[in-house]
This record gives structure tokens, sequence and C-alpha cells, in this order.
């Protein structure tokens, strides 16, 4: 039998705003960014099987209020759409963490009214987009952040920080593009946590020296 999630995080009160949620892990992902802090579920096997995830979320009925489908990029799979499915009919909120590289799927997920929450990650302006994730996505990225922004879904955007590859100029350039589409939601920056097993082999990162643009639309949020 197939085995797609890496595990499962029984309990959360910080990855769905205001809500308690559990989050899936799907093995695997098209992306091989080198800030990346989950080398074993981009590039390891899963674990657990979706029969085995829903015998938990039976558990959970009336004790959460949501359940986090990520990765990796969950929306690789091929059965997701169906999965969720099937956790939104048991009565609970579904949030997903994406890179955006599914656009179709995402609008699929839209349509069916399945999602409730999109947390997009958005990794570098076009020019760098292949240097940080090694892949040429950045259009189908573009494709979901625009379906998103036509939708009435709710979503926020991020950024892992890492200053040896996006520098203060592109990090601007980035408030820039986010701002040029009229994004009005949070739009949180992650600093890089320094001395953590990631995918690549990277120096040292520094803090964030300047953000020289002011968003007109939306907020900056900082998580370090």
């Amino acid at each position: 039998m197939s085995k797609p999630i890496y595990n499962i995080t029984p309990f959360t009160l910080l990855d769905y705003p205001d809500k308690s949620a559990c989050i899936i892990w799907y093995v695997g992902c098209n992306m091989r960014c080198l800030y990346c802090y989950n080398p074993e579920i981009v590039l390891g096997k899963g674990n657990t099987t979706f029969s085995e995830a829903i015998s938990f979320l039976k558990s959970r009925q009336g004790l959460l209020d949501a359940v986090i489908f990520s990765g990796g990029e969950c929306l690789l799979h091929k059965n997701i759409v169906e999965h969720i499915n099937q956790v939104k009919s048991m009565g609970f909120l579904v949030k997903i963490d994406t890179n955006g590289s599914n656009s179709d799927v995402l609008r699929q997920l839209i349509d069916k009214n399945l999602i409730d929450y999109v947390a997009l990650d958005f990794k570098a302006i076009k020019d760098s987009f292949q240097q940080i994730t090694k892949s040429d996505l950045f259009p189908p990225f573009e494709k979901s952040f625009e379906i998103l922004l036509q939708s009435n879904i709710k979503f926020e955007v991020r950024t892992t920080h890492h200053s040896e590859l996006i520098s203060d100029e592109e990090l601007n350039a980035m408030l820039y593009y986010l701002d040029s589409k009229n994004y009005n939601g949070n739009y949180y920056i992650q600093a890089f946590r320094n001395n953590t097993d990631t995918l690549g082999d990277l120096s040292y990162s520094k803090r964030i020296n300047a953000i020289n643009y002011s968003p007109l639309h939306f907020n900056v949020v900082f998580r370090n």
C-alpha cells in the first residue's frame, strides 16, 4: 500500500490563524531550495498511509478545528484532491501549504470549495527563482498567486530569507512585486534558522539590513 505521508504533527496553534490544527506532511517536492528545513520529507519515503491518517483524524473530530496539508509539496500527489475532499467531508477546515507550482490543482480545489486557507511560498523574484529553487517554476507560481488574488480564499504569502540567497535589493523587489499585484494580506518574512540541517550547505545568514520599500496594500510581518 502506498505511503504518501512522512508523518503527522498531532497538534499546533501556530500554523492556522486562530485555529487548532494538525499537520499532514506529504513526501516529495519539485523544488530543491537550499534553505529547506525538511530534507528528509523532500527526499525521503513515506511512513504513513492515508487510511492511517484518516483513522487519526477520526479520533480528533470535535477536538481540532482544522487539518493542514503540507510537505514537501502536497499538491503534487495524484490523489490529493480526493484526500482533501475526504478530510473536508469530516467537518474540518482545510489549509494547504504550497509552493504554487501546481496551479491547476489549486484552481480545482478552490472551484470545489475544498479549502479554507492557503499559505503560498514566495521563493524569490523571477530573476533569482531558478538559482534558489533549482527549478523553472516561477510561471506556475505566478499563476497560482493570480488565482488566489481573484478568489475569495483567505491566504498569506511567506518567504524564508537567507542573506546569501536573497539580497536586500531583491527583498525590496519582492515587496514591490506583491504591492504591484495589489496583494492586501500579510507577508511573512521568516529569518533563516542558522545551525539547522538543510538541503544545501549554506553559510551563516545575516539579519536583514534594510527594508526601503514601504508597501501600500499589505502588512509585513517578521518571524525570527
